[in-house]
């Protein structure tokens, strides 16, 4: 993990400081909300629909466990609302058939930040100053300027690596952070870099993507993607470079920033994002890109061209930790001495939640966060804390948020694999559904959200509840199912293999079906947003479509294929059919 210097230190905390004072300037009455807004929004803290919300800032998804435990200790001390905001809350949702919210807790996103929902605005400085006590802060997780940096969760350690992705992430990071000329952009601008064959990063989605490649001389360098998003118009990202060289992906980045900073709308935030102003000009952005590049490097004299010594330098903070030399069997997974349905079980945990490892005697090893009773990311202080345990015990004090909303660790010796699932198990972590239905993507949604149309969570929950059997879900075989509480599209609907989007009608919750998405991976295919299937339905209608379109794919699909692969052989007349024979046997019974 990247090791913070006295200078980074001294920043963060210097950071906090500055936020307090705004604070009490503002519960003083001194600063008005106008004014502080801003400055709030600067360091991760928006008011949601009954509470403030701080998103918390965890670069290209690496955590230590002592960071773990730290966000524990706010989950437990501070993610507590006043007894007034909960009531409010509580007979808010009792409407909708939510009695109990929870709280308590941290909320792991798809950009594989932190989000706490509870905690009291008197409190937040006190929270910045604990969050800084770590190398931990809100920085540029919210607003429009360049967001958290993205990247691959096996970034590192996997088996299809061309180069770590890491450095570049934090040297990316660093160039960003407050950047003076790009603290008020059109609209907020995602980032995502993966060093990987495969893309688990969802890069073609960002407002700009970095691949690392390979050309035919052998130099390293970055496919440059840029105009990706989702929201109310979902784009892919084009290619508008096909190989920059490494040493020139900052002055690049600027170009393509400042580019978008020119031109890109501020009349209008549906219109604002970087895609809408690719999609409008086509070459003509990039045309402009390269001269704006050319001028940087050529008159401006290329000030963030990356040197070797500084790349070097960076690097050296990811060097693979000192683990305990592992025994001689350590290339292969243990047996432990289990029962026969106990192996059936481990057997499956190892094949879903287990990857290989860039070092054969090493595995990579997922934590599931999806099981009922929980939304889906969804994690309890006393969850935290034990998280932060099997990493100190098992993976060099080390996790990673992953981009579906659970935790990697990264570093597990392959012999200390029955001991990991059994700890994990008795923690509820080993769930072994990575990959498959229950392991959702999921917003937070109206419950929580001010600009959802409608909850995710209870969709999320009714649909879980309905896959608990492991033998349906392992024959249902590996899908993508994703949930947006509104077009924002924070839970990603767009790129699920089935996705849900939550809509308001006349003040109702109702939710369109989209089928087909990818977000680029191997097993999704090239990226492409998904098409609704038909007229939105009620929630309670929700899990019997999801039933019925998964009882039409085990109709359909040839041996071994999957969700997705069928979706695309026999088009999506069929499914429509299946789905809109719900909304008619629903319309009957009401008959």
């Amino acid at each position: 993990m990247y090791q913070y210097t006295d200078f980074d230190r001294q920043f963060v905390r210097t950071r906090a400081a500055q936020y307090r004072d705004q604070l009490g300037r503002f519960l003083e009455g001194t600063l008005s909300n106008d004014e502080f807004l801003p400055l709030r929004l600067q360091n991760g803290w928006y008011v949601q629909r009954y509470a403030p919300m701080l998103r918390v800032a965890v670069p290209y998804g690496e955590l230590a466990s002592r960071q773990l435990r730290v966000l524990a200790q706010i989950a437990r001390e501070y993610d507590q609302p006043s007894a007034e905001v909960y009531r409010t809350a509580t007979s808010t949702q009792a409407a909708f058939g939510t009695e109990n919210m929870p709280t308590g807790y941290g909320h792991f996103t798809t950009r594989q930040n932190v989000q706490f929902n509870w905690i009291p605005l008197a409190k937040s400085a006190d929270v910045m100053d604990l969050l800084a006590s770590v190398n931990m802060h809100g920085i540029q997780t919210s607003g429009n300027c360049i967001r958290n940096i993205t990247s691959d969760e096996r970034a590192g350690i996997a088996v299809d690596e061309l180069v770590d992705p890491r450095p570049f992430c934090e040297i990316v990071r660093q160039w960003s952070t407050l950047h003076p000329e790009f603290a008020f952009l059109p609209r907020k601008f995602k980032i995502a870099i993966s060093g990987a064959l495969e893309d688990r990063a969802a890069t073609s989605w960002h407002d700009v993507g970095l691949h690392v490649l390979r050309n035919e001389a052998g130099e390293i360098g970055f496919k440059v993607l840029v105009g990706g998003g989702m929201g109310r118009t979902p784009v892919i990202a084009s290619t508008i470079r096909d190989f920059l060289p490494w040493q020139e992906v900052l002055n690049y980045i600027e170009a393509v920033v400042r580019v978008y900073n020119r031109w890109g709308r501020r009349d209008n935030k549906y219109k604002a994002r970087i895609k809408i102003l690719v999609k409008a000009e086509g070459q003509r952005f990039v045309d402009e890109v390269e001269t704006e590049y050319q001028q940087i490097v050529s008159v401006d004299g290329a000030p963030h061209t990356i040197t070797q010594a500084e790349l070097d330098r960076v690097s050296a903070s990811f060097v693979p930790p000192a683990l305990v030399a592992p025994a001689q069997e350590a290339t292969k997974n243990v047996a432990p001495s289990l029962s026969a349905e106990d192996e059936i079980i481990y057997a499956r945990w190892l094949k879903q939640n287990v990857a290989p490892h860039k070092n054969p005697a090493l595995r990579a090893v997922t934590l599931s966060f999806k099981r009922l009773g929980h939304a889906p990311g969804d994690a309890t202080a006393e969850q935290l804390d034990t998280a932060a345990e099997l990493a100190d015990q098992f993976s060099a004090g080390e996790v990673r948020v992953t981009h579906d909303q659970n935790l990697l660790l990264p570093w597990v010796r392959a012999d200390q694999l029955p001991a990991l699932w059994r700890a994990a198990r008795k923690a509820g972590f080993a769930k072994s559904n990575i990959r498959l239905l229950t392991d959702m993507i999921a917003c937070p949604g109206g419950d929580f959200c001010a600009l959802a149309n409608a909850r995710s969570i209870p969709i999320a929950e009714a649909i879980t509840e309905r896959y608990q059997d492991m033998d349906e879900l392992f024959d249902i075989g590996e899908i993508d199912l994703h949930i947006s509480g509104c077009i924002n599209s924070c839970g990603h609907h767009h790129s699920g293999h089935i996705g849900i989007l939550g809509v308001d009608k006349d003040g109702r919750e109702w939710y369109q079906i989209s089928l087909g998405g990818s977000d680029g991976s191997t097993l999704s295919g090239p990226p492409v947003a998904g098409k609704v299937v038909g007229p939105s339905f009620g929630a309670l209608e929700v899990p019997d479509v999801i039933e019925a379109l998964l009882d039409t794919y085990r109709r359909e699909r040839l041996n071994g294929e999957t969700f997705i692969d069928t979706v695309r052989r026999i088009g999506m007349d069929t499914f429509k059919q299946a789905a809109n024979s719900v909304r008619h046997t629903a319309e009957a019974e009401l008959v």
